[in-house]
């Protein structure tokens, strides 16, 4: 896990690296227009590929700040994604990506296994490649620029923490979206963090009415249960629902990660006590910025770069529910 110094100068390298290529000052000549360095800005095209299905809340988020450092920066820009998460589309699609000779390649790696060999084939070709949300533990071995992305594990354990403080020792964790490696990471993470019973429950995430009717399921069948963790819009969404007919206590603690318009609201209301925002507008605009930088001017940033966790509590959620409308969280 990178240290608080080395996050600061990373905070502080993007600071600066925006002060470089806006050229709001008169004296920054030419470099005002992104011309100069090793390549005109106008000149760089960079593909991103994902694992996140584009109806998905989080991943338009990622979208959104990827397109405006684009639009900030002045490169062209791409985003892949598959329709549903799919191992074998994904593979499709960085394929393809590949093939179209980027400037620059930016990729979430859910399967090690099955998209890593992609990532080394890009480099090895001399694509850079900035890997963000997923493949933390494997961005060096595949050759990555940079990791940008939350630290899933401690994530985890950051949370069974804040709901064993709630009183919590048997909980529910929902995984709606099987096979992605951070997520069975957030679930053992929580686990240890709680120090109590956990129970993992598979829903279907592409399909609400099937994962709503998957963990009222596990409600009744888990009557003990006095909490329950999803790990994303695509669980938490549902499980508002499923908690409204739900037969549990008073004291009973929800709580999530990642953010929805609906998930906002409910911590706003006090029906969530908390959801982890691991800033995914970040995850999308760092990747298209450092590569522009590393085309045009050879910098990178040392280390990997983290955006979470970070805690919307039901004291924070208004100001951050006014950020979601812009489509910044």
């Amino acid at each position: 896990m990178i240290g608080k110094g080395r996050w600061l100068l990373a905070v502080l390298a993007v600071a600066l690296f925006a002060v470089a290529g806006c050229g709001a000052d008169e004296q920054a000549g030419e470099q005002q227009g992104g011309e100069g360095g090793l390549a005109d800005r106008g000149d760089i095209r960079i593909v991103m590929v994902t694992h996140g299905p584009p109806a998905d809340p989080f991943w338009s988020v990622v979208k959104n700040g990827a397109d405006q450092a684009a639009a900030d920066l002045g490169v062209e820009f791409e985003y892949r994604s598959p329709e549903a998460f799919d191992v074998v589309e994904i593979q499709r699609n960085l394929e393809a990506a590949i093939a179209s000779e980027p400037d620059g390649l930016a990729v979430s790696v859910p399967d090690p296994d099955a998209l890593g060999p992609l990532v080394q084939e890009a480099v090895e070709k001399g694509i850079p490649v900035v890997m963000l949300n997923a493949g933390r533990e494997d961005w060096e071995e595949f050759g990555a620029l940079t990791y940008i992305g939350q630290t899933e594990y401690e994530a985890g354990v950051a949370a069974g923490e804040r709901m064993a403080g709630e009183g919590v020792t048997n909980a529910l964790c929902i995984n709606h979206q099987q096979g992605v490696q951070t997520l069975d990471q957030r679930c053992s993470g929580f686990e240890e963090g709680l120090g109590g019973t956990v129970e993992q429950v598979a829903v279907d995430g592409n399909d609400p009415t099937a994962a709503r009717s998957g963990i009222q399921t596990a409600l009744r069948q888990n009557p003990d249960a006095n909490g329950m963790l999803t790990l994303g819009p695509a669980g938490a969404n549902p499980a508002l629902q499923a908690l409204e007919g739900a037969d549990v206590g008073e004291d009973f603690v929800f709580g999530t990660f990642d953010l929805s318009p609906e998930i906002l609201q409910a911590v706003a209301d006090g029906q969530v006590l908390f959801a982890i925002d691991q800033q995914q507008f970040l995850q999308g605009y760092l990747p298209v910025l450092y590569l522009t930088q590393y085309v045009q001017y050879g910098l990178r940033p040392v280390g990997e770069v983290p955006t979470g966790p970070a805690f919307v509590t039901q004291e924070t959620a208004e100001e951050v529910i006014e950020l979601s409308r812009q489509g910044i969280r």
